[in-house]
């Protein structure tokens, strides 16, 4: 009966080996290969040159990793706290963004923050960029040589990269760490308090702790399209902010078209990102020990 069941896993494993599989040998190959087919390693040595964009790239995933998870936690605790009718219009609230195409998304936040994007425009609406222009010019060392501003520079800029991951990626931190919080058993939060602790001491002794399998998922669910997103930046920094994905594309795409060079990016790229999950996994294996003692 085993065997005649371990059929059904055959389309499984040959959707795997066509789209997962190959591809990763195909980037491998790429990888370690010239543009005549010659083995070489200079694809890797040359990677150096864009030191600057690998640690752009991890220093804004990171970024947008830590505020996803100080506005998500918060936001997952609460809500495990309410009643069910509260949850499901919570969760229909967070997933509802996402029926929308990422792009679209994307584009909203362009005109919202652009030059002349409805903050800007809000902005000079209630006097704040005249506001800043005065004090500006006040604290400014030759006031009559200042020029003021008609607006604040809100897209093109890292923050807005950030932003737009945040946005993006939220749901993929918040969904994890309630399905685990709500799932709590609520007897060992009612033992901790029969014992004499405190709101803060239950939860950083009984909550925080079992909670970090969900925590630990939505940063590996946040970080990973942070880190190689291309979209976001290209749309929200303007060009300017080039990140890892934007490298691989344009040399696959662009102008500088070198794809083995390309392949070797991607190659290491995901050798980081295996390590970062791996090292996350273990951390979470000691801290579930850490609990059960």
């Amino acid at each position: 009966m085993k065997n005649k069941l371990s059929w059904f896993a055959v389309p499984y494993v040959v959707w795997m080996a066509l789209f997962v599989v190959a591809p990763i040998i195909l980037v491998v190959i790429y990888a370690f290969s010239t543009a005549d087919g010659s083995f070489t390693l200079d694809n890797f040595s040359r990677m150096g040159t864009y030191a600057v964009v690998f640690g752009r790239s991890f220093k804004l995933a990171i970024i947008a990793t830590a505020v996803c998870l100080l506005i998500g936690y918060p936001i997952s605790y609460l809500m495990s706290r309410e009643g069910p009718r509260f949850q499901r219009v919570g969760m229909v609230l967070i997933m509802l963004p996402m029926w929308m195409n990422f792009l679209l998304r994307t584009y909203s936040w362009m005109s919202i923050l652009e030059n002349n994007g409805l903050l800007n425009r809000l902005f000079q609406s209630i006097g704040l960029i005249d506001l800043y222009n005065q004090i500006a010019m006040a604290l400014s060392a030759n006031p009559a040589a200042y020029e003021p501003i008609t607006h604040f520079q809100l897209i093109n800029t890292q923050g807005a990269v950030v932003l737009g991951m945040v946005y993006n990626y939220l749901p993929f931190m918040i969904l994890p760490i309630y399905s685990v919080i709500v799932k709590l058993d609520r007897s060992l939060i009612e033992a901790a308090r029969d014992l004499g602790a405190n709101t803060f001491h239950v939860f950083r002794r009984v909550i925080l702790p079992l909670s970090l399998p969900g925590v630990l998922s939505g940063i590996t669910m946040v970080f990973v399209p942070s880190v190689s997103t291309f979209a976001i930046s290209k749309m929200l920094g303007g060009g300017t902010e080039m990140m890892l994905g934007d490298l691989i594309e344009q040399q696959f795409l662009g102008g500088a078209y070198n794809p083995q060079l390309g392949a070797a990016i991607s190659l290491v790229m995901m050798l980081i990102v295996v390590v970062c999950m791996v090292v996350m996994n273990r951390f979470g294996e000691g801290e579930e020990q850490a609990v059960m003692l």
